[in-house]
């Protein structure tokens, strides 16, 4: 019984030390998703902390900001679909 036990505790580290090197390749990723024919783009990385963002100063008008909050979502969601297309884990799904 003891070997068993000392068998899934070194494939649980194992496995805990792939989660770690997936996480951490995954944080070299980068995706960018653009909106509003490209008026608004944002680049994620792949724990989808914004990195950068850029607003072409054509879509800025102070009588429609909900207009900019929406590429701003849009680009958003973009890029986070792009990061889902390229995760490791997409291809196990």
């Amino acid at each position: 019984m003891g070997s068993g036990f000392s068998k899934m505790k070194k494939q649980a580290r194992q496995f805990e030390g792939q989660m770690e090197q997936m996480r951490a390749a995954m944080q070299k990723v980068q995706a960018i998703g653009t909106a509003g024919g490209g008026l608004v783009s944002l680049t994620l990385n792949g724990a989808k902390e914004m990195i950068q963002i850029e607003i072409k100063p054509d879509c800025v008008d102070k009588n429609d900001v909900e207009g900019l909050q929406d590429l701003i979502k849009a680009a958003h969601a973009d890029a986070c679909s792009k990061l889902e297309q390229q995760s490791p884990m997409s291809n196990l799904l």
